[in-house]
């Protein structure tokens, strides 16, 4: 692969296929509700299932999306991201370094990375990103973060310094979400409010909806 035959990243709603939200559904149920939906992005977070069990579930989510025409990402694992021919990963403060997760991809596949500001952004691009997360836009149970939150102007602010594309993380849903594609953000990651809703995928195009609105508006 190379550069020229990366996969975009879609504008949009970011949902998270996660295994600590609602885990009575299994993973994969999960992403077909997602893609149901229309998702046009897939994150694959799975920080409880075992390893094995993981490539299994990445490899059958991978194809499910790749089926749908949605690009499919690895939360925090290349590995698993090699393995299962995924489109790319996203990683933390606390993961595989951005720039040793593009040596191992190659330079057609996505690299994601969670930053704080726009200096995290900039160094981001330097180390071989091609969009970054930022966050938390609001606070968030879904996962533990230590920074502070931005709050829409906060996330504005590194909307307009960040040098690649920006998703804004943490709280948001359906009743924000509108407000948060206003700022100018490439997409929303969305977690608990798409998988705790009773119809997941109708959620999923009401959140696409909603942010496209707002994307309008803005």
């Amino acid at each position: 692969m190379n550069a020229s035959l990366r996969p975009l990243l879609p504008p949009g709603p970011y949902l998270l296929c996660d295994d600590t939200v609602r885990p009575d559904i299994p993973l994969v149920s999960k992403a077909e509700r997602l893609l149901a939906g229309g998702a046009r992005v897939v994150q694959l977070r799975m920080k409880r299932t075992p390893v094995r069990v993981a490539l299994e579930v990445a490899r059958e989510v991978v194809q499910l999306c790749r089926r749908a025409g949605a690009v499919c990402l690895l939360n925090d694992r290349v590995d698993l991201a090699l393995l299962s021919d995924a489109h790319g990963v996203h990683v933390g403060d606390e993961d595989v370094p951005p720039e040793a997760a593009r040596a191992l991809l190659g330079p057609g596949r996505l690299v994601g990375v969670t930053v704080r500001g726009v200096e995290g952004a900039v160094a981001a691009r330097e180390m071989g990103a091609d969009y970054v997360g930022v966050g938390p836009v609001f606070g968030t149970t879904t996962k533990q973060v230590p920074a502070p939150v931005l709050g829409l102007e906060g996330l504005a602010r590194v909307v307009k310094g960040s040098p690649l594309p920006v998703v804004g993380i943490g709280g948001v849903g359906l009743d924000n979400i509108a407000r948060v594609a206003a700022v100018g953000v490439h997409g929303a990651a969305v977690v608990s409010d798409a998988l705790l809703a009773e119809d997941i995928a109708g959620r999923v195009r009401l959140l696409a909806s909603a942010f496209e609105q707002g994307r309008v508006g803005g």
